[in-house]
């Protein structure tokens, strides 16, 4: 049988509310742990067969500290600067966004996007209620800047950004308010992945608890 997997623990409750933030550079690193998430999968039966996968919820939150921190390191203006954060947060009011990263013993088996590939991804708020991407997109040759802002990239592992809608096509939100978590489900016959980020239950979809 497939064991299903579940990575939470321990991790304090974020928060999704679209608030300031008074960030430096240097506190992007803490800001980035807070919001990612790392799980392994597998079927006792098959002990070879591991995915391992790596996942930052790309939140209001973090894009905020991300954006600090690439500014910092490209020497923007205060205007450019601003000019970036305004088009990054208004993105987070329409997609929840992730960076995945994933690797397997069989390497284009973690290719969510190849033929060998049975995994789907899904997006599941406390109530159950799961939403299927709007945007998959697999990067072949991470650049320089994603490997130093996201770590868990690795020669071994293939890279993914992964989007959701904010709100359905029936305009109900897809993290609906008072949710106390969100999942970023892997799920196939191989088993389940479900990385959790435990929300604090304010807004539109709130941040991680474990």
């Amino acid at each position: 049988g497939a064991l299903a997997l579940l990575a939470a623990c321990g991790s304090p409750r974020l928060s999704l509310r679209p608030t300031e933030h008074a960030f430096t550079a240097n506190d992007y690193g803490s800001v980035l742990d807070r919001w990612t998430r790392t799980a392994d999968d597998f079927d006792f039966g098959r002990l070879g067969e591991v995915l391992h996968v790596t996942a930052t919820f790309e939140s209001h939150e973090m894009r905020w500290a991300y954006v600090v921190r690439y500014a910092a390191d490209h020497s923007m203006t205060t205007e450019e600067r601003t000019h970036l954060l305004e088009r990054s947060l208004t993105d987070a009011g329409t997609r929840h966004r992730f960076f995945v990263t994933i690797g397997a013993p069989i390497f284009r088996e973690g290719d969510l996007t190849g033929e060998q590939s049975d995994w789907r991804v899904l997006l599941v708020d406390s109530n159950g209620h799961q939403t299927e991407p709007v945007e998959l997109l697999r990067i072949p040759r991470p650049s320089h800047d994603m490997r130093v802002y996201f770590p868990s990239i690795h020669r071994q592992r293939h890279v993914f950004r992964i989007a959701f809608p904010v709100v359905d096509e029936e305009g109900a939100a897809t993290i609906e308010p008072g949710s106390d978590h969100v999942i970023l489900r892997f799920a196939g016959s191989g088993g389940i992945v479900n990385l959790q980020w435990d929300l604090d239950g304010l807004g539109t979809a709130a941040t991680t608890d474990g």
